[in-house]
């Protein structure tokens, strides 16, 4: 077998040819992190995400999710794509924003291929077999993971940032058993820029560094599954699926990297679609042209609740009220709700 230090080297030259920009290793001490989870979850900000609670010191102790596990592989993978410009769908109304990275073929899916292939790989040159690859599939706190591997810092609005490459990335980890040298982890850069704080519409970045995600539009477009809290409705503009303001304004973006990921390419123009397009979408349309995304998690009943957010907010033309109108009598009361809203906010944008 390879000496510790020339396996990580492998394993940092492997991941680059699956496709990985960049490639670290941690420890698993993140007992600061489980205390800062701890308070976040004891202020109820993560909502109706329960799941949150019952994974318990799992998702802050990774061998108490996979025993044995001294080490943490963590990767990171672009998916900034070329394309319409994000910040002019967001300024037009009549159309809906999908946060980009949800616009091509699933993350999950993409990411948990190639992180196989590199724990096989590993697997392979050191002779084990313990290990256990994860894609925001498991309790894991992946950002202060990939901040211990040097992948990054975690910046104000909690995502993680690189100087070279911005936060238009995805993680993913593989735990291990195998003694590896870990990374040094990169020191902060946000400096006193609040610019992700100043710009999110619902203030859900309640200070430098916390984020209520009861507040968060990615919250409410995606993880609730109720209604919509009315007081955040109008705030949330034509963003139907999550929201990437606090991404789209931060500095450090500006020295993003296209992505060579085909996968990741946008799919039925959702780059810039038509909300009243969209909205008139059959759930068997829904899921034909979701096939394959992750937006197809959230259903068609949540699809249509978050577009009917939308056209309430667009301007009022007789296409927007005449799409409303034909969900009036949905079968299901969660959409009929939020198409009343929209046909009420509608007459107010009138008056």
């Amino acid at each position: 077998m390879e000496s510790a230090a020339t396996l990580a080297r492998s394993i940092k030259a492997w991941g680059r040819e699956l496709g990985f920009q960049k490639v670290g290793i941690s420890g698993v001490d993140l007992a600061a992190d489980e205390e800062l989870l701890a308070a976040w979850l004891a202020q109820g900000r993560h909502g109706a995400m329960q799941y949150m609670e019952r994974h318990g010191t799992r998702r802050s102790r990774p061998a108490e999710l996979v025993p044995g596990t001294i080490r943490v592989v963590s990767a990171r993978m672009d998916y900034h794509v070329e394309g319409t410009d994000p910040e002019a769908v967001l300024r037009d109304a009549t159309l809906g924003y999908v946060s980009r990275y949800a616009l091509g073929r699933d993350y999950h899916k993409v990411l948990r291929q190639r992180l196989a292939q590199l724990a096989n790989r590993i697997a392979s040159a050191a002779g084990t077999a313990g290990y256990r690859a994860f894609t925001d599939s498991a309790p894991v706190l992946e950002k202060a993971l990939a901040r211990d591997a040097g992948l990054g810092w975690i910046g104000k609005h909690t995502n993680l940032l690189d100087r070279q490459d911005g936060s238009w990335f995805f993680l993913g980890e593989i735990y291990t058993d195998l003694p590896l040298p870990v990374d040094a982890p990169v020191t902060s850069h946000c400096g006193s820029c609040t610019a992700c704080i100043d710009v999110c519409p619902t203030q859900a970045i309640v200070a430098p560094y916390e984020l209520d995600a009861r507040r968060c539009i990615s919250y409410l477009t995606i993880e609730l599954r109720g209604p919509i809290p009315v007081e955040f409705r109008a705030a949330m503009g034509n963003r139907i699926y999550g929201c990437d303001d606090c991404q789209l304004v931060c500095p450090w973006n500006r020295y993003a990297k296209v992505t060579a990921e085909p996968d990741f390419q946008a799919r039925h123009r959702l780059d810039a679609p038509g909300l009243v397009e969209l909205f008139a979408w059959s759930e068997a349309e829904f899921l034909a042209r979701t096939a394959g995304s992750a937006i197809r998690r959230i259903g068609h009943e949540r699809w249509l609740r978050n577009i009917a957010v939308a056209l309430g907010n667009a301007p009022r033309t007789t296409e927007v009220v005449a799409a409303l109108r034909s969900r009036l009598e949905h079968s299901s009361a969660l959409v009929r709700e939020h198409v009343s809203w929209a046909l009420r906010a509608q007459e107010v944008t009138s008056d």
